[in-house]
């Protein structure tokens, strides 16, 4: 490809809403800002002659397989780029008046446009772009009602203002300078997806590729797999209208597809939606989204693989295939068979909030189903075959990405069930040997020579760079020892985040948010283990104080007094509770927790 350019980090510049480098290849200053829908990049010129903007079409993230482009009137360009089967429209106007267009090579997967600009005048290029998944038309009434005649200085201003009215909702007092820094960088990395697919008329084009307007704004769907989590759940305390905007926009492509639909594995939609709605987020249509999560949690063919077969033997069984490496295909019946079994529960909750007592009984049931896949003799999550016996060798340590687990080993499932902790210490035998299982698992080395491009950042066997153990450092809670989670939580704050020469890098894939989320809240004291549940774990905060303001206009302050780490009991509103977990109707009400530590 012949356009590139080398730059320096130290010319360049990032913050909420704006990014600025200089291309040393071209002597070209670079600024950038957007809206929601459109952007804006400034173009410095060293030379002033012979002017061009690249519009790298042929290229995305997925197979581009069409593209056009074309000019409009003396200073504009319309077109499109086709990937995945869908268009995205774009219509952009120059500032300078555009000389010609040179186009190379649209047939082929590479091709580009260069857009040359006309000699004459000095001052910066502006580019104003809008894209829409409607049309060019769309794009042209974006762009109008989001930038019109304003300037980047002023876009940026608007975009700034935003990004500082919605991170200043939680005010943090007595962390380090880096801790300040690191907990609003983890902040604003948790609001960066789903993506807004609506035009500013209403319009969107839904899964079918069909033009449709609704009374809500038409999102991505989330990644699910990844940000149920916590980041779902934190969005949903921030932004109770875009949430249910996003749940509307799920429930319109589950009926098109008659399941409600998933992001990579599990049915955490259930637990995203069940989440949502016992937290009063409720401006969707509950019923349709109900019957959408029965169809994913009963019927075969949807959302859940081998859903008759964990309907019929309550849990989903496992291929028997010799000699299994990292990249092996199987059925990831152990992680199946736990999400379900945890799914299971989310929507149990919602049948109960819809007196739906039949579907109630048997999901509330079925949510015991994690215990099918415990093995009492290695004590252990492990797979199981379809005639009930396990799958053997059985190497705990190993890792893999599709056979038995969902990138993960054993180690790293078998302390899933955060809807029923309880139960799941009783199956170890008890306090005491589910604590030494988890000393265990955060000081047992990783084997060197099991290489997962995607399983890093260990402490033990614990892996903080990909999301399925996310929820076991608070599993101490359940033999009473918080001091010894309290631990481990501390080290993961500070190892796992803040890191490379920039202090601001993170050990694994942030997935959308789901990593910030972590941080976020791990740095706020309160944890949402299972997100479903309106509740969430109180730890200790690495903040003296924390004051967070709901959309509503709600305080929730969150003090540790006394400085120290390790809790020793929590009070509500200068009440001492029982117990570790807090309700959301704190959220709903506001209140005060403090924290005593020792």
């Amino acid at each position: 490809f012949p356009y590139k350019s080398s730059f320096s980090h130290d010319q360049e510049k990032a913050s909420p809403a704006y990014y600025e480098v200089y291309l040393k290849n071209y002597d070209v200053q670079v600024k950038l800002s957007s809206t929601l829908r459109c952007g804006i990049h400034e173009y410095t010129f060293k030379n002033n002659k012979g002017r061009k903007v690249l519009f790298d079409l042929g290229k995305a993230n997925n197979h581009v397989d069409d593209w056009q482009i074309k000019q409009e009137g003396s200073n504009a360009v319309s077109g499109f780029q086709r990937t995945g089967g869908e268009k995205i429209y774009f219509y952009a106007t120059l500032s300078s008046p555009i000389e010609k267009l040179d186009t190379k090579d649209v047939a082929k997967s590479g091709g580009y446009t260069l857009v040359n600009i006309k000699d004459g005048d000095t001052k910066p290029v502006a580019v104003k772009i809008a894209l829409s998944f409607v049309s060019v038309d769309n794009a042209i009434e974006n762009l109008k009602a989001e930038v019109g005649d304003k300037n980047l200085t002023k876009v940026f201003e608007e975009g700034s203002t935003k990004w500082e009215n919605l991170l200043s909702k939680i005010q943090v007092k007595g962390g380090s300078e880096q801790q300040n820094v690191m907990f609003y960088s983890m902040l604003y990395r948790s609001f960066l997806w789903p993506a807004l697919r609506s035009d500013v008329n209403g319009q969107f084009t839904d899964e079918a590729g069909k033009v449709r307007k609704e009374n809500y704004h038409y999102y991505t769907l989330p990644s699910l797999w990844d940000d149920y989590r916590n980041k779902l759940v934190l969005l949903s305390i921030f932004s109770p209208d875009e949430t249910s905007d996003i749940i509307s926009s799920m429930i319109n492509e589950g009926e098109i597809k008659g399941f409600m639909p998933t992001f990579f594995h599990g049915d955490h939609a259930a637990s995203f939606i069940a989440g949502s709605y016992m937290r009063g987020i409720r401006k969707y249509d509950v019923k349709k989204a109900y019957e959408l999560l029965l169809n994913n949690a009963y019927k075969e063919g949807g959302t859940r693989p081998h859903i008759a077969e964990y309907i019929a033997k309550g849990y989903v069984p496992e291929q028997d295939i010799k000699n299994p490496v990292v990249e092996t295909k199987g059925n990831a019946g152990v992680t199946k068979t736990l999400e379900y079994a945890y799914d299971d529960h989310a929507l149990a909750l919602l049948a109960k909030e819809l007196n739906d007592t039949e579907h109630y009984n048997d999901l509330v049931k079925r949510s015991k189903n994690y215990a099918n896949v415990f093995d009492k003799s290695t004590t252990f999550m492990r797979g199981k075959l379809a005639d009930g016996k396990w799958v053997t060798p059985f190497n705990p340590e190993f890792p893999y990405y599709e056979y038995m687990y969902r990138e993960a080993n054993a180690w790293q499932l078998s302390f899933f069930a955060p809807h029923d902790m309880p139960g799941l210490v009783k199956l170890y035998g008890g306090d005491k040997p589910f604590e030494a299982k988890l000393d265990e698992f955060f000081t047992k080395p990783w084997n060197p020579k099991y290489i997962a491009w995607n399983i890093s950042g260990f402490i033990g066997q614990y892996c903080h760079g990909n999301q399925p153990d996310h929820e076991a450092p608070f599993s101490y809670y359940f033999v009473n020892k918080p001091e010894k989670s309290q631990k481990r939580i501390d080290e993961i704050l500070e190892t796992m985040y803040g890191i490379g020469p920039e202090k601001l890098a993170m050990s694994g894939m942030d997935d959308a948010g789901e990593m910030s989320s972590w941080y976020v809240f791990g740095a706020l004291g309160l944890y949402p283990l299972s997100p479903a549940d309106p509740e969430y774990i109180v730890t200790v905060p690495i903040f003296k104080e924390v004051a967070w303001t709901t959309p509503a206009g709600k305080k929730v302050t969150i003090k540790n007094p006394n400085g120290k780490r390790n809790l020793e009991t929590i009070k509500v509103n200068g009440a001492k509770i029982d117990g570790y977990f807090i309700s959301h109707d704190l959220f709903k009400n506001g209140g005060d927790i403090q924290v005593i530590t020792k």
